[in-house]
């Protein structure tokens, strides 16, 4: 008999890349999320491993299915799941091991230009048929360079690795906060110099954030943080929108107690259209899809499957979250 993996998802199209990718001697079995959960157990009474895309988790599935060792997250982030809780029933909890870090990482830049140099500004008063309109005396003297600035990353893991090593040539000084110490050769290659938070707002040009949601993180960049920050610098969020105190960033970007920000991520998404930040000058925003490339799904996909049929054969897996 063979040993069984699982994806967990509403739509049984998310079972074709999976399928494909699984080694001969591993099953992918698919589950309909959207079904009662005694159903879905009965569907993975076998499983061993799973992957779960369908929203929100119930935990119920858990107690029904003694035999699952592995919750394998489709992306970096694993907020949808109570990692304390499984890990008390025997379940861990693993990412994407970076598979979508080097997509990330890119967009990230790309909000930092963005950002800075008000390229939806720029976008719009050309579409509009005005050419340069008034951008210039609307934004002229905040019309800073990246170069020779000091970027502040929150959470050095994959992603933020990636962010780092992609603004090498760009002339920034790199400095970084986190619990955990990245690799000491590539502190050392990157020149990266640690920092404690409250340090990091204050001397950043640029801060990017890194970090997972978890009760640790939520509400991260308040109002106190934002007002440490430089009032020339921009926040780049590419993590998770609940890090960052929406409201407070609001008020700071209409009071000018920081001079913008690049977002992919909200609070609430879709975000209400008559979100302040979808109508600011200063704020570029984007609907989540840092992740999104046609290079960073399958990358991710084939992590995924390595690591739950390692678990389904008695291995341990890779990339496992630790409980906050």
């Amino acid at each position: 008999m063979k040993d069984k993996i699982a994806v967990v998802s509403p739509d049984e199209s998310a079972l074709e890349g999976l399928l494909a990718l699984a080694p001969a001697d591993v099953e992918v079995v698919w589950v309909d999320s959207s079904r009662p959960v005694e159903v879905q157990a009965e569907r993975m009474s076998d499983v061993a491993a799973l992957i779960y895309a369908g929203a929100p988790f119930d935990i119920e599935l858990i107690r029904l299915c003694p035999r699952l060792r592995l919750i394998q997250s489709a992306s970096a982030g694993v907020d949808n799941f109570d990692v304390a809780a499984l890990g008390e029933m025997g379940v861990r909890v693993a990412n994407n091991h970076g598979g979508n870090a080097i997509t990330v990482a890119e967009h990230t830049v790309a909000l930092m230009v963005a950002a800075r140099r008000k390229l939806v500004l720029q976008f719009e008063s050309v579409r509009a048929g005005e050419w340069m309109g008034t951008t210039p005396e609307r934004w002229g003297s905040q019309a800073h360079e990246i170069a020779g600035q000091t970027v502040g990353i929150v959470g050095m893991g994959f992603i933020g690795q990636a962010v780092a090593q992609r603004l090498q040539g760009w002339g920034c000084s790199l400095v970084y906060f986190d619990t955990i110490s990245p690799p000491a050769e590539l502190v050392e290659e990157l020149g990266l110099r640690s920092v404690s938070l409250d340090d990091l707002l204050r001397e950043s040009d640029i801060v990017s954030l890194h970090v997972p949601l978890n009760p640790r993180t939520r509400g991260l960049i308040g109002a106190r943080e934002l007002g440490l920050m430089k009032r020339t610098a921009i926040l780049v969020n590419t993590c998770r929108g609940g890090v960052v105190d929406e409201a407070a960033l609001i008020d700071a970007l209409r009071e000018g107690v920081i001079a913008g920000a690049g977002l992919d991520v909200l609070e609430q998404e879709p975000t209400p259209s008559d979100n302040p930040l979808l109508k600011m000058d200063n704020a570029a925003v984007t609907p989540h899809l840092a992740a999104m490339s046609v290079e960073s799904g399958p990358r991710g996909t084939a992590f995924a499957v390595e690591n739950m049929a390692r678990v389904a054969r008695g291995g341990e897996p890779l990339s496992v979250v630790r409980p906050v």
